[in-house]
């Protein structure tokens, strides 16, 4: 078992406490680390980029030319993704960037950082 001081809050030691060496002992699972911080900050996201698809851009409710006879290139609006000033197409649209984790990587996850956390000795437990 190891042992870590308890401090007050003026910064004195109170007590020492034992710590089981399944979670402080452990080698620090860097995967896991990461795993957790990218899931975190992936939650972090707002997710609000948009850009106008054809239904959104102002205009182009008319057919510019008829259909045949003008030599130009079949067209039905003056907003389509192809022209300057239309939609933009498979453009970004508001999404949730969050996802859930199973429990046991975070727990896991928690422990690599504790056992870290000791090893460095910057584990710090305040009565």
């Amino acid at each position: 078992m190891a042992t870590v001081e308890v401090k007050n809050l003026e910064g004195q030691t109170v007590k020492e406490l034992q710590v089981p060496d399944e979670v402080f002992g452990a080698k620090p699972n860097q995967s896991l680390l990461w795993e957790a911080v990218k899931q975190y900050l992936a939650s972090q996201r707002r997710g609000t980029h948009k850009t106008k698809t054809r239904a959104e851009v102002r205009g182009g409710g008319k057919k510019p030319w008829r259909q045949k006879g003008t030599g130009r290139a079949r067209a039905g609006s003056i907003r389509s993704s192809l022209w300057r000033h239309g939609s933009i197409a498979h453009g970004p649209q508001p999404r949730d960037y969050s996802y859930e984790l199973p429990k046991r990587i975070l727990r896991g996850a928690m422990r690599s950082a504790l056992a870290a956390k000791f090893q460095d000795h910057k584990l710090t437990v305040v009565d």
